[in-house]
């Protein structure tokens, strides 16, 4: 991956951020339709904290069977894509990132509070609890209209990518 990611520079006063698109998201993270939960990242503080979005459609894979005629997002994508944003904020710290990914090592105390339909408009919001290069843990909560729907702590590790056999045989014939 050659595309240059912007990430918040901090400032003099510590409080300059910067948002990002989803172009940018894909640069940092392997997931892709139907599975990037992720529309844009409207707020990054380096190391300690990112603010994402994401819109809620009634075009969801998941709703056709989640459920019929009565639409609810399941719980565990709204954790996901606390995860996605968390690791959004952690990649954005690595340098070698194209070669790395982040995976869940933990959920602790989710908890759900209200349902999220189509229409709604996900808030993530995640604080670093603890980072170091090759783990994290993380609090997160989202939000839809200002009100709490989701919370979790997440705990994660980077891990190496495993390169897929066409690129490591095309790698060995060169």
């Amino acid at each position: 991956m050659s595309e240059t990611i912007h990430t918040a520079e901090p400032s003099t006063t510590g409080d300059k951020t910067e948002s990002l698109d989803v172009k940018q998201i894909q640069a940092l993270l392997p997931h892709r339709y139907p599975f990037l939960l992720l529309d844009r990242v409207i707020k990054l503080e380096r190391q300690k904290k990112i603010v994402a979005i994401k819109n809620v459609t009634i075009n969801e894979p998941f709703f056709n069977g989640h459920f019929p005629g009565e639409p609810i997002m399941p719980g565990v994508l709204i954790i996901e894509a606390m995860a996605q944003a968390g690791a959004v904020l952690l990649l954005s710290e690595i340098e070698d990132r194209e070669n790395k990914l982040i995976v869940f090592t933990g959920i602790e105390r989710a908890r759900f509070r209200r349902p999220v339909v189509p229409g709604d408009q996900l808030r993530i919001e995640v604080d670093v609890l603890v980072w170091r290069r090759i783990a994290g843990r993380m609090s997160g909560e989202v939000f839809v209209d200002g009100k709490l729907v989701a919370e979790a702590t997440i705990s994660c590790v980077v891990v190496d990518r495993v390169k897929k056999a066409a690129e490591s045989e095309a790698a060995g014939a060169k």
